[in-house]
């Protein structure tokens, strides 16, 4: 730059004929940043132009909160019989569900018959039998057949429950609360979706939660969680929630995708904005201003990211000024690259 100076000045003298120029040259202002202490601190020159460029975010620790989305699909809607008003048709994605709830429906319907009727008739029939016996009116083969027939009639009735525990088993197992299932009344669907273990502990029953269909892109449903499955998948480590949704109109089908977005509270951190964040040789780094024109480089502890922000825990202190943007150009000069 000074030979660029110099040069132009003997151009300057021989172009006026030789005559002496009585006004001295401005030297070039200093438009390099000063970088000292091994690229620690940064040092620009006065000019806002340079210094404007630059955005920072005072620090300070704040609730952060984060949406869990999950895959989920409609695993069942509730539709109204064409035969029997009073039990509504529960349609599953499954068509093994499907067998399980009905034979499930079967069995309630054969207990009841046995425990109220059938059981009954024959406790009858065994105390007329123990009474005309009594006064000779029935002989003892008699009894012991009427003991027989009320013992096979519980013989049955133990069977029924055991099989009926068996298709409530596999409900279970899909998600579904068999109680519930039957109480179900026309005009509802039910979604399930898979949420690792690890994060199971941010939900609760109740927890709101919004739900956007593959079928119906433009669209959010809100709905809230019924229960939680009793089992973790041991291969993906994932349970089950179920979701109820009104469905008057039927809209929403057995087996329609969706995703569901849970919002959960992580608690109270300091964090930075991911723009905040730079790595260098696998260690993490920030930028903190220290005034107009200084900048300090600071390495720090960084934790997971939540949305668009990093959890800090070591290395920065409430209230100090860190660089959102503009970031990697100092890390550009910090750097040597």
């Amino acid at each position: 730059m000074k030979y660029v100076w110099i040069l132009s000045g003997l151009l300057t003298m021989a172009g006026c004929g030789h005559k002496e120029n009585t006004h001295p040259v401005a030297a070039p202002p200093n438009t390099h940043p000063e970088v000292t202490d091994q690229g620690r601190l940064i040092l620009f020159p006065d000019q806002p132009s340079i210094l404007n460029f630059f955005q920072t975010e005072r620090l300070n620790t704040r609730a952060l909160s984060a949406d869990l989305k999950a895959p989920g699909h409609v695993v069942a809607t509730v539709v109204t019989s064409g035969e029997n008003r009073g039990q509504p048709l529960v349609l599953f994605d499954n068509p093994q569900l499907t067998a399980n709830y009905a034979e499930l429906i079967q069995h309630l319907t054969n207990i009841r018959q046995i425990s109220e009727v059938n059981i009954k008739q024959k406790e009858i029939e065994l105390a007329r039998a123990k009474d005309l016996a009594e006064h000779g009116a029935a002989t003892g083969r008699e009894v012991l057949d009427a003991q027989t027939a009320l013992a096979m009639e519980k013989t049955n009735l133990a069977n029924e429950k055991a099989q009926m525990v068996q298709h409530e088993t596999e409900l279970q197992l899909a998600g579904f609360d068999p109680v519930a299932v039957r109480r179900a009344r026309p005009g509802q669907a039910w979604l399930i979706c898979d949420v690792s273990e690890s994060q199971i502990n941010k939900l609760h029953v109740g927890h709101a939660c919004t739900i956007r269909f593959t079928a119906y892109p433009d669209e959010t449903v809100n709905g809230r969680i019924d229960a939680f499955g009793d089992v973790v998948d041991n291969i993906t480590r994932t349970i089950k929630l179920r979701i109820s949704l009104p469905n008057p109109q039927g809209r929403f089908r057995a087996g329609m995708f969706a995703t569901v977005a849970f919002g959960v509270s992580e608690g109270q951190f300091m964090s930075v904005p991911q723009t905040a964040l730079v790595t260098v040789q696998g260690k993490d780094y920030v930028f903190v201003r220290h005034n107009e024109r200084e900048f300090e480089r600071r390495e720090v502890m960084a934790g997971q990211q939540i949305n668009d922000r990093i959890i800090v825990f070591r290395g920065l202190k409430e209230a100090e000024e860190v660089v959102t943007k503009g970031a990697m150009q100092l890390k550009g000069l910090s750097f040597g690259y």
